[in-house]
């Protein structure tokens, strides 16, 4: 990952960068919202930290700001719960769907826990936390209609600031991601 390559990106498309978190701060960052950043990602916030335009404040712990993050890291369960409240989503893998939509949805909060955190980047665009390695696809989540929207982060932002258009996405070299590639 070309770390410069995406700061050069980020400036040339006025986001607004602050100086990346310490080691400290991620530590915080990762236990306060008890997830893990990938080390591409993690490697980018401790160069810059992109603020405003629908990134995350992480470095914002007032209660506003961390209930902002806190929705946003529930955005994908969220999704899940009103399409199984809907009748549109049950994965076969977690087997017969009860008739009582509330079962319905526990199963889903419980299963939801069982799968890879994705960790939000820019508005609704994700990247999941396992596996715990640089390379992991970025993916655009709205509800259960999941799509890669880029190979990796570099690619990713290259989308995002139309450096690049999702037809060029080389899906052959997309890493498989358990439970959020099946969507």
């Amino acid at each position: 990952m070309d770390i410069a390559y995406i700061i050069d990106l980020l400036r040339q498309h006025d986001v607004t960068l602050t100086p990346g978190l310490s080691m400290q701060e991620v530590a915080d960052v990762e236990s306060r919202y008890g997830i893990r950043f990938p080390p591409d990602l993690r490697e980018l916030l401790m160069s810059v930290l992109p603020i405003g335009k629908s990134f995350i404040p992480w470095r914002d712990t007032s209660p506003q700001r961390m209930n902002v993050i806190l929705q946003r890291l529930n955005w994908p369960l969220e999704g899940m719960i009103f399409d199984v409240e809907q009748h549109i989503f049950w994965p076969p893998e977690w087997g017969e769907r009860p008739a009582d939509t509330a079962e319905a949805v526990d199963i889903c909060k419980r299963e939801f826990l069982r799968v890879p955190k994705l960790i939000p980047i820019y508005g609704h665009r994700y990247i999941p936390e396992q596996p715990c390695e640089a390379g992991n696809p970025v993916f655009s989540v709205y509800q259960t209609d999941i799509i890669v929207y880029g190979e990796c982060l570099q690619e990713y932002f290259k989308l995002e600031f139309g450096e690049k258009s999702y037809e060029q996405i080389d899906f052959d070299s997309v890493k498989t991601v358990r439970f959020w590639s099946s969507l």
